[in-house]
């Protein structure tokens, strides 16, 4: 029996582990969770995921959410192509990366902050845009200095083939430039990108490619 991924194909978070699953090559079932339809609040769904947000996976009996805590519970599970070296500190270099992204960046652009800026605090788009672009730039401007430390140099943030930092880094680069955030700046992070985006897991984790993507 296959896997089974609650996903929403823009979501950032169910990138991440789009990429991973087809990375390590494990087939799943992919279902979708319309956010903007509000579809993560059913009870149907916050009962197997009380936090009602994407992604969960589910792998037998067993429910997993986070997108950090579903890729390294799925290196530890299938550990053919790992998302995570065996040297210790590439490994805390790679998490480090990942953190940044996913606990820094992230949650401060994500859906519901940005719904709260308007429905609430009755912020109009272009204030909702200086919000979103502040925070890019805050983490952009580290991380394009982090990856100069990379511990193993090569076409990906580490070496050349993908692990859990550029699952993180190509959502979130990809959110960038659908609200139009400036990435001239960050070349060292644009040439990741711009590798990772021609690579098959990658491709076919892309919003574009999901079954719930508009026509």
């Amino acid at each position: 029996m296959s896997m089974k991924l609650y996903s929403y194909y823009r979501s950032s978070a169910a990138y991440r582990v789009r990429i991973a699953l087809n990375h390590k090559q494990l087939a799943y079932d992919l279902i979708p969770i319309s956010l903007v339809k509000g579809e993560q609040f059913q009870p149907a769904y916050t009962k197997t995921n009380p936090e009602a947000r994407v992604p969960l996976l589910e792998d037998g009996q067993h429910n997993i959410s986070q997108s950090l805590a579903i890729m390294e519970y799925l290196d530890e599970r299938y550990p053919d192509n790992p998302l995570l070296p065996k040297d210790i500190y590439q490994r805390a270099w790679i998490r480090s990366f990942a953190d940044a992204i996913a606990c820094d960046i992230h949650p401060l652009n994500n859906l519901e902050p940005y719904k709260y800026l308007v429905d609430v605090l009755g912020q109009d788009d272009a204030h909702r845009k200086q919000w979103y672009h502040h925070w890019l730039k805050r983490g952009f401007d580290a991380l394009e200095q982090k990856i100069l430390t990379t511990p193993v140099k090569g076409k990906l943030c580490l070496g050349d083939t993908l692990t859990m930092a550029d699952m993180c880094l190509i959502p979130q680069i990809f959110n960038a430039l659908r609200f139009e955030f400036d990435m001239s700046t960050y070349p060292h992070l644009m040439a990741i990108y711009d590798h990772a985006v021609t690579l098959e897991p990658v491709i076919n984790a892309m919003p574009e490619n999901q079954p719930d993507a508009p026509a």
